[in-house]
């Protein structure tokens, strides 16, 4: 489980970012901070995993609490979710580690693939002993020169999502299980899997049952 502290300074705002962490599985909200420094109290006493964090709070900017909860050595990763368009400030947020930002208003999908995003990231670090370059390109959100872009319509989030739910499943499933692991559509899901199948990342066999057309199975290589 994924514990999460939300930090926004309105309380409704707070309260709906709750809601959503709520929606995902695997996420538990454990506190919910209004102020910079309440935020730094809360994650020194709950040791959270993820900080969803507010730029504009009253008492200090959330670039300075993502420093102070940096410079403290606590071990946790930083969403920001703000209103606050500057690229400077994005820069800024990037700078000090931040994983993404989010630019407010943004509906409910938005945050659940970043969570999603979150939780492909934690678990393919935690399967590796030893990390090849391609893993480390997916976890940084990188591509080396000349390597393939996804085709319009796909995103690198979700590619990096539906390929964490193949790893966990290395004996194979169909597009229906992939998207109930990833809370997908089936059309979405088939989808990414279909294009793997055409850059050669999995193995798309068909199993045959009593009745009925034969249902296509997906098994990543290597």
């Amino acid at each position: 489980m994924t514990k999460v502290l939300v930090v926004d300074d309105d309380f409704m705002v707070a309260k709906l970012h709750s809601r959503y962490v709520s929606t995902v599985d695997g996420f538990s909200v454990v506190g919910v901070a209004h102020s910079g420094g309440e935020a730094l109290r809360l994650a020194e006493r709950l040791r959270p995993d993820l900080v969803l964090l507010d730029i504009y709070l009253p008492d200090m900017d959330g670039i300075s609490v993502l420093r102070e909860l940096r410079g403290s050595g606590l071990a946790m990763d930083a969403l920001f979710i703000t209103a606050a368009r500057d690229a400077g400030m994005i820069r800024s947020a990037l700078r000090a580690g931040a994983l993404h930002y989010l630019i407010k208003p943004f509906n409910q999908a938005a945050l659940q693939e970043q969570l999603r995003h979150v939780a492909s990231l934690r678990s393919r670090l935690d399967e590796l002993d030893e990390a090849r370059q391609e893993d480390v390109d997916l976890i940084f959100g990188t591509r080396p020169p000349g390597s393939r872009e996804l085709p319009k319509g796909l995103a690198a989030h979700t590619a990096d999502l539906v390929d964490g739910i193949l790893r966990a499943h290395p004996e194979g499933l169909s597009a229906t299980e992939c998207a109930e692991a990833g809370s997908l559509s089936r059309v979405s899901a088939r989808r990414y899997l279909e294009y793997f199948g055409e850059t050669g990342r999995v193995e798309i066999t068909l199993r045959y049952g009593g009745t009925g057309r034969p249902e296509r199975r997906y098994r990543r290589l290597g």
